[in-house]
């Protein structure tokens, strides 16, 4: 199926145009809490503050991550998105209209923990709708669509939402964000899918507190076999070492780069939106050269390169936007350092996918998912907490040197096991 003929799929065409404004809401929404954050005026503290707030986007990964995509597969999956959607809108439309004016902060986590458990099941329905929409036979052309719309969204939401944030306050950015959940809600009532054939009965849709923790108690053990069978597999327990050390080091700079480039340029979000472009940009012409190229060199050497370029990166990026405090400059950096640590996450899939039984890889990655999760938390919390008493520009530059060792240790035992596998050879 060809992009023409995937736009004259009008079902496909409504999803497509609800994920593309949803993930546009999405990034608008990051930036709205960070625009929170500043505004509050939390000073040394702001860090630790957006920290605190950002965690609990990711704790529901531990708590409802689990048993999402077991009910996601007994509920109608455009019910699921378009109820998704409608609570998320108002839940995210209380904050500038009831909790923003409040000084405490209990209120807004509160809803943003529960938006993001909501985000948990819309995932994964996201995911699952596409086969219903289009033949298995145009499932790439599918894929691929939606995975541009993720850049999309990705770019543009980035840049608006920083300069809606920037003029408008964090108020305007919450709202822009909750009219995105109700458009979206919107385009997905207008998809007109027959679901495929269901295992469960229409009155058994509904769990109930019993069935729930069956469930969980099922999922669990799913889990547990995945670790089981990850310590058994060599290849599989090294790539999640390696992932989880690159999302430790991307938690540890997540929130303070966020003010570090705040206190540089002297913005809330207008110079980070501006950033993050670049930086998305990069990642997507990095996955482009990785998809063109990549198959000249071995997964393994290419993980370890990307985290050698992406340490050098870092610390000159925290270097040059300390002492120059140039926003063209620091543009072309996070360009740069977008394209050199774009390959890191495909390799490392691609890696899993070879290592993997077809059966197992499910629960492989969402084993992946949970540690990278972990890791990327802890960091955050350690880091920010840090910045209280370190520069911010000493962290970004300490991350980037342990890159850079944790790549150079990585191909010296690759190059030396290559060499005992020849001397053993002989």
């Amino acid at each position: 199926m060809s992009l023409r003929k995937s736009l004259q799929n009008r079902s496909f065409v409504f999803f497509w145009l609800a994920q593309l404004i949803s993930q546009f809401g999405d990034r608008i929404n990051q930036m709205a809490l960070v625009g929170l954050v500043a505004g509050r005026q939390f000073g040394a503290a702001s860090t630790m503050e957006l920290a605190k707030l950002l965690a609990f986007t990711i704790i529901p990964v531990f708590i409802v991550g689990p048993i999402a995509g077991v009910y996601v597969d007994r509920w109608d999956r455009k019910t699921t998105l378009f109820v998704c959607d409608l609570i998320r809108g108002f839940l995210i439309l209380t904050i500038p209209f009831i909790f923003i004016a409040q000084q405490s902060m209990i209120p807004i986590y509160i809803v943003v923990f529960l938006a993001f458990c909501l985000s948990r099941f819309y995932v994964p329905a996201k995911m699952s709708i596409i086969p219903e929409l289009v033949a298995a036979e145009h499932l790439h052309v599918a894929n691929s669509l939606a995975t541009v719309t993720g850049m999309i969204a990705f770019v543009l939401g980035a840049l608006l939402g920083g300069l809606i944030v920037e003029y408008g306050g964090a108020r305007g950015g919450f709202m822009c964000d909750a009219i995105t959940f109700f458009i979206s809600a919107l385009l997905v009532s207008f998809i007109s899918s027959e679901r495929l054939k269901m295992d469960v009965k229409a009155d058994e849709i509904v769990a109930t507190g019993k069935e729930m923790a069956t469930a969980y108690k099922n999922v669990l053990h799913e889990i547990r076999d995945g670790v089981v069978y990850i310590l058994a597999h060599r290849d599989i327990r090294y790539i999640i070492n390696l992932m989880m050390i690159l999302f430790m080091a991307v938690g540890a700079v997540y929130v303070v780069i966020i003010v570090f480039i705040q206190s540089a340029f002297g913005s809330i979000t207008k110079h980070l939106g501006f950033l993050a472009v670049g930086l998305g940009v990069g990642l997507f012409l990095g996955s482009i050269a990785y998809g063109k190229w990549g198959h000249k060199k071995r997964h393994v050497e290419t993980i370890f390169a990307c985290l050698i370029a992406g340490g050098v990166m870092m610390t000159i990026f925290a270097f040059s936007v300390q002492t120059l405090k140039n926003i063209w400059v620091a543009q072309a950096l996070a360009i740069l350092l977008g394209f050199v640590v774009g390959p890191i996450v495909i390799a490392a899939n691609t890696v899993v996918h070879k290592a993997a039984t077809t059966e197992m890889q499910g629960k492989v990655f969402s084993a992946m998912e949970f540690a990278i999760h972990l890791a990327f938390l802890v960091t955050m919390l350690i880091s920010s907490k840090l910045s209280e008493y370190i520069p911010h520009a000493w962290i970004l530059m300490a991350v980037g040197l342990v890159f850079c060792g944790v790549g150079g240790w990585g191909i010296f035992r690759y190059k030396q096991k290559e060499l005992l596998n020849a001397q053993g050879a002989v």
